[in-house]
């Protein structure tokens, strides 16, 4: 993201009124988008916070996966009718 803006991590943190290793934790993918820094990175980068909550909850949900897998793997799939998943907008597969 910094480099597409033409920015520093210190002058990004500094506009988004964070500190560098706040910015750093963040970019680095060890500290969490919450939703108050997805709408400064939204301002910032003149993007949704939609959009900085979706990358973070991929990312969380890549680890859980990876976590649990072997329990995973003992819990049988039941697929939901068509009919159902249209109704409560859910379209694709979760694996």
């Amino acid at each position: 993201m910094l480099p597409g803006l033409g920015l520093s991590i210190i002058h990004a943190a500094r506009l988004l009124g964070i500190s560098r290793q706040t910015l750093h934790t963040i970019l680095a993918g060890t500290a969490s988008v919450t939703p108050e820094m997805a709408v400064r990175l939204a301002r910032l980068s003149d993007t949704e916070p939609a959009f900085w909550l979706s990358l973070q909850q991929a990312h969380d949900l890549w680890h859980a996966e990876q976590a649990m897998a072997e329990v995973l793997a003992r819990i049988p799939t039941y697929s939901l009718p068509d009919a159902v998943r249209m109704e409560i907008g859910c379209y694709g597969h979760a694996h």
